[in-house]
């Protein structure tokens, strides 16, 4: 007697169901939602920070305006009276001094903020003149000082 040859010489094969491979764990980070939050925060911040940020701060007389950041300076404070006279600080400046002086400040202090004082009756364009000497003197930050518990125009006040 001989021995048999099988005629499936080859790698068996199992029938019905195919083994299953033990799950590794998952070696890549998905990075995909954390992408699609990070632009969503940039579209909001894109959108909220222009709304933000305002050029110059006006603030007229009797408003209900908050108060500017104070700084770490002495906030430098110019008063136009209501007879027309000009202080800084404490102390009368001739109108044709005015530039004169706020270079020779300017030049001193760190901060290119200044508070403007004005009557409520003061034309604005006196007003306007007056910004336009402390532009020229060298402070691009220009705050009008006001009274608070002025009218609100949103509906929740006067």
């Amino acid at each position: 007697m001989g021995a048999s040859v099988g005629h499936n010489a080859g790698p068996r094969r199992r029938r019905g169901r195919a083994r299953r491979v033990a799950s590794r764990p998952m070696s890549e980070i998905n990075v995909t939602p954390f992408v699609d939050v990070m632009l969503v925060l940039l579209i909001v911040f894109m959108v909220s920070a222009p709304l933000m940020t305002v050029g110059v701060p006006i603030d007229l007389p009797d408003t209900s305006a908050e108060a500017l950041p104070s700084e770490d300076e002495e906030p430098l404070t110019v008063t136009l009276a209501p007879d027309g006279t000009v202080l800084i600080q404490t102390t009368e400046v001739p109108v044709g001094d005015l530039v004169a002086r706020l270079q020779a400040i300017a030049s001193e202090r760190d901060s290119p903020r200044i508070f403007l004082r004005a009557d409520g009756s003061i034309p604005y364009e006196r007003v306007m003149t007056i910004m336009g000497a402390l532009n020229a003197g060298g402070f691009r930050e220009i705050g009008l000082v006001t009274d608070s518990g002025g009218p609100r125009l949103d509906g929740n006040g006067e």
